[in-house]
């Protein structure tokens, strides 16, 4: 009788475990995004989720059927001997970096989700193989090709030899009003910041661990501007599995979608006020202000939406006049004392005309 009574519970409780386990496990994804939470992105994106920017990725190129990003992706383009519009990828690495940009998740709280999920993606394949640096002139050619697209931010997590032909690109997106975004690189025993990123007027990118501590793989340099999460991210390879990654590439990813957003909150902002919007509320790590290992500081989202921050193209207040009074002949003091021998002037005069008026009188 007791077993009877039992059985409809024991069925009951056998069958949710069997009917609900994607939820479980979907969630579990998204727990393991563990730089969410760090960011504080649920709040930022209370504020804005990319809408309206177009995000250029210049990497690997974007698988377009990974459910996180179904409808962010639109067609874009390959280089270096490919032929296609940039939503196939090879390696993974190009659809990690998109995800982490803009992935939607896959409805509630599963799936991965990236920091600006209504940013759109434009993908642009360098190379079957990420990890061999690219091409300069096709980097130098994927660059010119977002900036004619009206991409206003372009990751770039990649490294690629010092040529002009990357520079002038890179010169004209920045003066299109296109904000670029470079790798620091992962080798820090080089000693230096990867081409790109060292490039004036790029934003160089480094990684720091869930402590908010230098990551061990983070290259170092004068040239940093802000760090962000890079150690063990969670996002999405090709045939939407997960994959976990440490390395600037990342965290230069997060910063992309950092920008995305601040772009959509504040679409009037040209690019260098953008920059300075990040750079302003980034929370100072290392050495007071700048400092090659931090740069600016880990970028902090919800000030960089919220907070007040001066142009970065105002001038300086024009200089207060002296409140001191002036020596030369033409300056306040002359003035007093030619008013004083006036006053001299005047009363002598009425002193004499005084004693001529008496005399006057005295005459018989």
């Amino acid at each position: 009788m007791i077993l009877r009574r039992l059985v409809p519970p024991l069925v009951a409780a056998a069958l949710a475990v069997s009917v609900f386990p994607a939820p479980a496990l979907a969630d579990a994804v998204r727990d393991q995004q563990w730089y969410l939470g760090f960011l504080h992105v649920a709040e930022a994106q209370r504020l804005s989720q990319g809408e309206g920017v177009l995000v250029a990725v210049a990497d690997s190129g974007v698988d377009a059927t990974v459910p996180e990003l179904a409808g962010a992706v639109v067609p874009g383009k390959d280089f270096g001997g490919n032929t296609g519009d940039g939503r196939k990828d090879p390696s993974g690495h190009g659809t990690a970096m998109a995800a982490l940009i803009a992935g939607r998740g896959r409805g509630g709280n599963n799936g991965v989700l990236g920091m600006a999920p209504k940013a759109a993606i434009l993908p642009i394949q360098l190379s079957r193989d990420i990890d061999f640096g690219g091409d300069p002139r096709d980097v130098a050619a994927a660059i010119d090709y977002a900036a004619g697209k009206g991409a206003k931010v372009i990751c770039l997590s990649l490294g690629t030899s010092d040529t002009d032909v990357v520079r002038t690109a890179i010169a004209n997106a920045i003066a299109a009003d296109v904000v670029v975004v470079a790798a620091a690189g992962n080798k820090p025993e080089r000693g230096s910041v990867d081409f790109p990123a060292n490039v004036s007027g790029v934003v160089a990118v480094g990684a720091v661990d869930r402590n908010g501590e230098r990551a061990a793989v983070s290259v170092a340099g004068p040239e940093l501007i802000v760090v962000a999460p890079g150690v063990d991210i969670v996002s999405l390879d090709i045939g939407g599995r997960t994959r976990t990654a440490t390395g600037t590439s990342d965290s230069n990813a997060l910063v992309v979608g950092a920008i995305a957003l601040i772009r959509a909150r504040y679409p009037q902002l040209k690019g260098p006020d953008v920059v300075r919007r990040l750079t302003e509320t980034a929370q100072d790590k290392g050495e007071p202000g700048r400092d090659p290992v931090y740069g600016y500081g880990v970028i902090d989202l919800v000030k960089a939406l919220t907070a007040e921050v001066a142009p970065a193209t105002s001038s300086p207040a024009p200089p207060q006049p002296s409140q001191s009074a002036p020596t030369g002949s033409g300056g306040k003091g002359a003035a007093v004392f030619a008013a004083i021998g006036a006053a001299v002037v005047v009363v002598v005069f009425i002193a004499v005309l005084q004693a001529i008026i008496r005399s006057r009188r005295r005459r018989p």
